[in-house]
């Protein structure tokens, strides 16, 4: 076998091996898919907990996307922030209001921010909707979000804090924005509201979007194929080209 070959024979059992690795990492990241959404399936049918068990569980390191949760206090409408947004192909904003909660309903925490649901872009200010600030005690059902840390990537603008505008979920910046402190008063997470209507028909609740592509099995079978077309094709060529040392050899 001449030098040229070793190193084309070598190259190819690099090149397969790089695209099994592939594929199986594929392979393993579509068990972990269908699991994730079977769990998320699973917890959206279940039936609603209290706010403050789903705080003990997150307080206590557990995931508590996407679990149902009810919840009773007063909103805090002057101080509801704006996060950009598009429901439905319009552009407008998804309004995050703090809710009061109802004393003893989570111990010492206070202040939850409630995603209460989408209102067109022009309708911004609150002033343009004043049938939808529902005043009193409400009762909410919606699902618990986690709070990013930190922007989830370079791509996405920083959010304008003196336009009041956010492009991720700062929960310590709207925190800060409405007066409130983040040790002690706010919980660390998340409520998305469900599809209960509001007075005046603004905010549109129900917004959340659970939208998680699965298509972990084509990219293995890529992957997959793409090592075996190498296989194929490699060692059919590597054939001939050893035939033709051999014979080249015997001349």
């Amino acid at each position: 076998m001449s030098r040229s070959t070793l190193v084309l024979l070598v190259a190819m059992i690099t090149g397969f091996a790089v695209l099994c690795g592939l594929g199986t990492w594929q392979a393993k990241r579509l068990v972990w898919k269908e699991a994730l959404l079977a769990k998320i399936e699973q917890r959206l049918a279940g039936e609603p907990r209290p706010l403050s068990q789903v705080v003990a569980m997150h307080e206590a390191g557990n995931d508590i996307e996407y679990i149902p949760v009810r919840l009773k206090g007063r909103f805090l409408h002057d101080r509801e922030q704006h996060f950009f947004a598009t429901h439905k192909g319009a552009s407008g904003w998804y309004v995050y209001t703090p809710l009061e909660l109802e004393a003893g309903s989570s111990n010492s925490l206070q202040i939850v921010f409630v995603n209460r649901g989408f209102v067109p872009y022009e309708r911004k200010d609150p002033a343009t909707r004043p049938d939808g600030q529902a005043a009193g005690t409400v009762e909410i059902t919606g699902l618990a979000r986690s709070a990013p840390g930190d922007k989830p990537s370079a791509v996405v603008p920083n959010n304008d804090l003196a336009k009041n505008i956010y492009y991720w979920k700062d929960l310590s910046n709207m925190s800060a924005q409405a007066g409130f402190k983040m040790s002690g008063s706010v919980l660390p997470l998340f409520v998305d509201a469900g599809e209960t209507p509001n007075p005046g028909g603004l905010p549109v609740g129900g917004v959340t979007m659970i939208d998680l592509p699965n298509n972990h099995l084509q990219y293995a079978i890529t992957w997959f194929g793409l090592a075996l077309a190498l296989l194929g094709v490699g060692g059919c060529f590597l054939y001939a080209r050893l035939v033709n040392e051999r014979k080249a050899l015997g001349s």
